[in-house]
C-alpha cells in the first residue's frame, strides 16, 4: 500500500508525463487513495486529460477534480459559436446520429439531450466536444433506449468479461433486471472498473449500467 506522499508523487509524475499537461500547473493532494486535483488549465481537454492520467495511477481509488478552466482571449467563444462548432464536429462522425441529439450551451457549458440506441454513440458525442475551444464542461443527459427487445443475456456478459485479459480473474458479479445491468464486486484498478462497465454496455438491449465495483489494490 502506498503512502499518501508516494501516491501524490506518482500522480504528479503521471500528469507531467502527458505532453498536453507537462507545462500545466496542477496541484495534487492524496489521502487514503483519494486524490484531489486543483489548479487552472486553458482548455477542457487538459482538464479531462489530467483526470484520466490520475485514474491510471495504481493506488488511486477516487478522484476529486477541482480544476478550473481559464481561456485566453484567443480561446474564448460565444455560446452560439460553441453550438455551431459542436454540430460541425459531429457532422462527419459516423458514430454520432446528430439528428437525435439536442444541444444547449450556456456560459460555455454544453448540455446534451436525446435518446440513442447505443452507449458508444453517447460517448462519441462527448469525446468529439473535448477539444473545442470555449467549452467549460459537458453535461450528458442522453438516455440509451435500444430497439432490441430480446432479453439481456447475463451469461453472455459474464463470458465477455472473462475473455478480457485485464479483468478475467477478478471478482465481478453481474445482475440483470429488465434492460438494466448492475456490476458488483472488487477490481484492482480504475481501468478495470471502466473496462468492465464498457463491456456491459456492449451487450445488446442494455439501457443502463450501474457500476458498483469497488477498487481494492
Amino acid at each position: 500500500m502506498k503512502t499518501n506522499q508516494e501516491l501524490q508523487k506518482d500522480v504528479q509524475d503521471a500528469i507531467k508525463w502527458e505532453p498536453l499537461l507537462n507545462a500545466a500547473e496542477i496541484g495534487v493532494t492524496a489521502k487514503d487513495g483519494v486524490v484531489t486535483l486543483t489548479g487552472t488549465v486553458d482548455s477542457y481537454a487538459k482538464k479531462i486529460e489530467a483526470e484520466d492520467a490520475t485514474k491510471n495511477v495504481a493506488g488511486v481509488k477516487a478522484v476529486a477534480e477541482e480544476i478550473t478552466i481559464k481561456y485566453s482571449d484567443f480561446g474564448k467563444k460565444s455560446d452560439t459559436e460553441i453550438s455551431n462548432e459542436v454540430l460541425k464536429a459531429w457532422k462527419w462522425n459516423w458514430q454520432i446520429p446528430e439528428d437525435k441529439i439536442k444541444v444547449k450551451v450556456e456560459n460555455g457549458w454544453v448540455t446534451l439531450e436525446g435518446e440513442l440506441e447505443w452507449n458508444y454513440q453517447k460517448e462519441a458525442a462527448k469525446i468529439a466536444i473535448r477539444n473545442l475551444a470555449g467549452v467549460m464542461g459537458v453535461i450528458s443527459n442522453i438516455k440509451i433506449k435500444s430497439d432490441i427487445h430480446d432479453g439481456i443475456e447475463k451469461a453472455a456478459i459474464k463470458s465477455a468479461l472473462q475473455r478480457n485479459s485485464s479483468i478475467d480473474d477478478l471478482d465481478i458479479n453481474v445482475d440483470v433486471t429488465g434492460n438494466h445491468v448492475t456490476l458488483k464486486g472488487t477490481v484492482n484498478s480504475f481501468y478495470a472498473k471502466d473496462e468492465a462497465e464498457q463491456i456491459a454496455w456492449n451487450a445488446p438491449g442494455v439501457w443502463s449500467v450501474d457500476n458498483e465495483l469497488i477498487i481494492e489494490y
